[in-house]
């Protein structure tokens, strides 16, 4: 499709490379518990769903340990400290942004991340968005891949969502915008590898960030 009114972009992985970030938080309360450390390559695999269900993959037992709570609060008291010391837009991505809104393409953010979070980085790092939603369910939104944040994210933009099209680096992404019934894009340099992407269906790729704003574009 062509014609793009808004770009609705993923966080974490697509837009900034949190990954170290959010290892040394995860690993930083699996010590405070005692539990074993995660390589890069489980952290990898375990975000992309929110901060409950990756402290959930990170935990012995899962939901299911009677700390779960607990383990849930230190990981956000940590990371809210600690969530911009190695943390840093993917290459090319400051231009890519820039260049969208000059084009007249709305931009936005959707993330799984808490809200706090997102709005912080965003804050730091791209301060030319303005509407950035991170998870919100305690007001009734569902996080993704439920379409609620991709509905919400154009209803501020005042854009149509046949207008719009969504940027996401992992399955949870392809499933969002199908969800949502618009068109999606997976980058290539996120937290997930080309055939996760394929097995869920997704179809357009971007290898770079001058790729993703040609497809956005063209």
């Amino acid at each position: 499709m062509a014609g793009y009114k808004a770009a609705i972009f993923d966080l974490d992985g697509t837009l900034l490379n949190t990954l170290d970030d959010l290892k040394d938080a995860m690993n930083h309360t699996m010590q405070v518990f005692s539990f074993p450390q995660h390589t890069t390559k489980e952290i990898r695999e375990f975000v992309g769903n929110g901060v409950r269900y990756f402290a959930a993959k990170a935990t012995p037992g899962g939901y299911d340990h009677p700390m779960f709570e607990e383990i849930v609060a230190e990981y956000i008291r940590y990371y809210s400290i600690h969530s911009d010391d190695k943390t840093a837009p993917y290459e090319g991505i400051h231009e890519l942004i820039h260049n969208l809104l000059s084009s007249g393409i709305a931009v936005a953010v959707v993330s799984n991340k808490s809200h706090a979070a997102a709005v912080e980085l965003c804050k730091k790092y791209f301060p030319e968005i303005n509407v950035v939603i991170g998870e919100k369910e305690s007001d009734g939104i569902k996080r993704k891949p439920a379409p609620d944040m991709v509905y919400l994210a154009a209803e501020k933009l005042g854009v149509s969502l046949k207008d719009c099209v969504y940027i996401g680096d992992s399955e949870v992404d392809v499933k969002t915008a199908k969800n949502a019934g618009i068109d999606c894009i997976s980058v290539l340099w996120g937290f997930r590898d080309r055939d996760v992407l394929e097995r869920e269906g997704a179809k357009r790729f971007a290898e770079n960030a001058d790729e993703l704003y040609h497809k956005i574009l063209d």
